[in-house]
C-alpha cells in the first residue's frame, strides 16, 4: 500500500502539470482521472468488498466486532500520539499516549477500550500535521482500492507508515492479514450509513469528494476552519457530512476511520 500511494502521488503531480481545462471544483483538477478510479473502486466494491463486509457483519457477534474496532483504534492511537507531539499538542499527546498504555495493558492488547472512561479519543495523522504547519492540501485524489485522498494526505500516509504498528510488522503474512481485517472492518461500518445515500444523491462522486474535503479541513483546524479559507470548499452550499472516512476501502462515506 505504501508503494501504491507513492506511485499515485507521483502520477498526480505529473497529471496536474498536464491539466489543460479548468474543472468545476478547483480542488479537483484531476476529476476525469479520479472519476475513472472511482468507477473502478465502485465496481470492485460491489463485486467483492461489500459482500465480504456483509458476511462479516452477519457472522461476527457484536461483542467480537467491538473488540476488533477497539484493537485497531488502539494501534491508531500510536500514530495519533506521534502527530500530537509533532503539532506541539503536548497535553493531548500525553492523554493519547496514556490511552495506548492503558488499553494495551489493562485493556488486553486494546481489545477493551478501558481508557475512554477517563481519556478522550482524538484523531491526528501526518496529513493533518502538514496542514497544521501550513501545507496546502493539493489536488483531490481517488486512490485505487483505498478511496478518497489528497496529495497532502497521500504524502501524510507515507509519513504515518514509518511509525504505524501495522506497517512496521515484520512478518509479511501477519501484516497483510492486519491490513485485510482492518479494511473489512471499515467497510462493514459503512453499510448502514451508505443506505442514506441510495436514491437521494444524484452525483455520488461529487458528494463524497466535497464531504471528504470538508471533513479533512475541519480536522486540520480542530473543527474551527477559518471562514475565508479556500482550501477545499467548492461553494458555501457544499454538502455537509459530519463523519467521512480518510482512507476507506471504497469511495463511500463512513462514520470514522478511527473506530
Amino acid at each position: 500500500m505504501k508503494l501504491l500511494r507513492i506511485f499515485i502521488t507521483i502520477a498526480a503531480i505529473l497529471l496536474t502539470g498536464c491539466a489543460s481545462t479548468r474543472p468545476l471544483n478547483p480542488a479537483d483538477p484531476l476529476e476525469s482521472f479520479n472519476r475513472g478510479v472511482y468507477t473502478f473502486n465502485d465496481t470492485l466494491d460491489k463485486a467483492v468488498v461489500k459482500p465480504v463486509a456483509q458476511g462479516y457483519n452477519k457472522v461476527m457477534p457484536d461483542l467480537a466486532k467491538t473488540m476488533v474496532i477497539n484493537f485497531f483504534s488502539n494501534l491508531d492511537d500510536v500514530v495519533v500520539t506521534a502527530n500530537d507531539l509533532l503539532q506541539f499538542k503536548f497535553v493531548q499527546g500525553f492523554s493519547d499516549g496514556m490511552r495506548v498504555l492503558v488499553n494495551s495493558t489493562v485493556g488486553i492488547g486494546g481489545l477493551i477500550d478501558v481508557a475512554s472512561m477517563n481519556l478522550d479519543k482524538h484523531n491526528e495523522d501526518f496529513g493533518q500535521t502538514l496542514g497544521y504547519w501550513g501545507i496546502k492540501s493539493g489536488p483531490y485524489l481517488v486512490i485505487p482500492v483505498l478511496g478518497p485522498s489528497t496529495l497532502r494526505d497521500s504524502i501524510g500516509d507515507i509519513g504515518d507508515s514509518q511509525i504505524s504498528p501495522i506497517a512496521r510488522t515484520q512478518h509479511v503474512r501477519t501484516r497483510n492479514q492486519l491490513y485485510l481485517t482492518r479494511g473489512i472492518k471499515r467497510r462493514a461500518q459503512l453499510l448502514t450509513d451508505e443506505n442514506l445515500l441510495d436514491g437521494t444523491i444524484m452525483d455520488r462522486y461529487s458528494f463524497i469528494r466535497d464531504a471528504y474535503l470538508q471533513r479533512r479541513e475541519n480536522r486540520v483546524y480542530d473543527g474551527n476552519p477559518p471562514s475565508d479559507t479556500d482550501e477545499n470548499t467548492e461553494s458555501e452550499n457544499a454538502p455537509t457530512l459530519s463523519e467521512v472516512p480518510d482512507t476507506p476501502a471504497t469511495d463511500t462515506p463512513a462514520t470514522s476511520e478511527n473506530n
